[in-house]
């Protein structure tokens, strides 16, 4: 399992700010749970009135303390791949001269730029840490007498994006972040333990939903519909948002979430990510998925040939000729990219054998596997009078069984294929719930159904791995009116 570290820092009485009532209570809260809840290796808390450790040092967040941490403990890196870094802040913050700047208790707002915590420089330190995934968590309150009128989130999320890490933000710019009496604290770092503590929220991407849907309930509910705050998350690439925070949270779904993205790597030779991926599949399996050890493994070996064979090209022929001898086989590469992953478990709802679709797909036959697929679907709907699914169907379709389809044509596609991978390149289209006749012909021209402004007939589609893009299979083979755009709803909600 992936290592857990975490700082905490919570001011409430600064020297040249207004004091803040809660934000200290916040940040002992947080700490609470990244200890007690949830077993962090290591937490380091800071605030105002932060007493000496255990060597007389003083760990009060002034700004020549928190500089120094962030020089001398990020230095060098001491986590690794699958390991997480967490840094929690609730204070004040401010924007000046198009930067971003976290306040320390002694920051001064006549002088920003030599007192204050750049972003930039905030994380920047952080990414030395070791660790693949750095999750930066602001609740800080917006300073709204700038000229341009922004709190920080702009300059901040920008630099979250180029620097890859997950951040979350208490509320968008121009807005506050509110403290409430009643609570004691926060609002949004209320919500905030309450997704941490919900086996609901075990990504990014679901704690990222729950603090949307959260925290304008909270506002309405103690502070009435005259002012807003509006959380919101930068995770970036996509595969982010799939990103295991609380493995003790994780359910089959994420899990298999995170593999999907793992096998894409791969099939786009972005090792590295791949990699990273697999080490989080393991770390959120507790160290039981042995498909993840042999991914490792695996990505490790094509690592090692690919940068043999960038090396034989740059050689001369004799010296070429010796390195595609057994102990460097370059006619593997292809070969042995097809991901080893244990037996799709053959799952239904409705006692479907589905041994016939696996056998199909284990031996490349294609069509035929396409055609048993829409056989199968349409008995699992009851629909194989009609010949085809309508939208009642598609709406009401097992997800168990959606799934094993799913998982199916995933695996032995080394993850070209499946419903999973073309509801993905149909969102990054930009296409939801409502058809859209653009988007669904620029989707048919990225799976390779449309060629030349032209749809193609099913005798006319690709049934072989060399097929011209991914997702170009399951086919649209006509068995169903309810439409694609339905099913891809219906693998959004299973969570397919």
């Amino acid at each position: 399992m992936g290592k857990n570290k975490a700082i905490s820092i919570g001011i409430n009485n600064y020297e040249f700010l207004t004091p803040l009532k809660y934000a200290k209570r916040d940040a002992e809260l947080m700490q609470d749970f990244f200890r007690n809840q949830a077993g962090f290796e290591q937490v380091l808390f800071l605030s105002d009135d932060s007493l000496p450790d255990t060597k007389g040092n003083l760990i009060r967040p002034s700004f020549s303390h928190l500089r120094n941490l962030l020089l001398t403990k990020f230095e060098k890196p001491f986590m690794g791949d699958g390991d997480n870094f967490w840094f929690f802040f609730s204070g004040h913050g401010r924007r000046d001269n198009g930067r971003d700047y976290l306040m320390a208790c002694d920051s001064n707002p006549n002088d920003i730029e030599s007192t204050g915590i750049t972003i930039n420089f905030l994380t920047e330190r952080l990414r030395r840490c070791g660790a693949d995934n750095v999750i930066l968590i602001l609740d800080a309150c917006r300073d709204r007498g700038s000229k341009s009128g922004e709190g920080i989130g702009n300059q901040a999320a920008q630099v979250a994006r180029e620097k890859g890490v997950v951040t979350f933000f208490s509320c968008s710019p121009n807005q506050l972040s509110y403290e409430i009496d009643a609570l004691k604290q926060g609002i949004f770092t209320k919500a905030l333990l309450e997704g941490l503590s919900s086996p609901e929220c075990a990504t990014v991407g679901q704690l990222n939903d729950y603090l949307s849907s959260r925290v304008p309930k909270l506002i309405w509910e103690y502070k009435g519909n005259e002012v807003q705050q509006t959380p919101i998350t930068i995770a970036e690439p996509d595969t982010k948002s799939h990103l295991i925070i609380l493995p003790q949270h994780a359910n089959r779904d994420d899990i298999y979430a995170l593999k999907v993205d793992a096998f894409q790597a791969e099939v786009d030779k972005n090792f590295e990510l791949a990699e990273q991926l697999w080490i989080r599949v393991f770390a959120a399996s507790f160290g039981k998925d042995m498909s993840a050890i042999q991914a490792i493994k695996r990505i490790d070996r094509l690592q090692r040939e690919n940068q043999a064979s960038s090396q034989d090209n740059s050689v001369s022929a004799s010296v070429a000729k010796q390195a595609e001898s057994p102990l460097s086989p370059k006619s593997k590469l292809v070969t042995d990219t097809t991901p080893i992953e244990p037996d799709v478990p053959l799952k239904s709802e409705r006692g479907i054998d589905y041994t016939k679709l696996r056998d199909l797909l284990a031996a490349g036959k294609w069509k035929e596997a396409d055609e048993e697929t829409a056989r199968v679907m349409l008995k699992v709907a009851g629909r194989e009078k009609e010949g085809w699914l309508d939208s009642s169907s598609i709406d009401n379709f097992p997800c168990e069984d959606l799934r094993t389809i799913d998982q199916l044509w995933v695996k032995y596609s080394n993850g070209r294929f499946g419903f999973s991978v073309q509801k993905r390149i149909y969102q990054s289209l930009g296409g939801t719930r409502q058809y859209d006749s653009k988007i669904w012909e620029a989707f048919g021209d990225r799976v390779g159904w449309r060629v030349n402004k032209s749809w193609l007939g099913y005798d006319e589609l690709k049934f072989n791995t060399q097929a011209p893009a991914e997702g170009h299979l399951p086919s649209w083979g006509g068995w169903w009116c309810g439409g694609w755009v339905g099913l891809f709803s219906r693998v959004e909600t299973c969570k397919v």
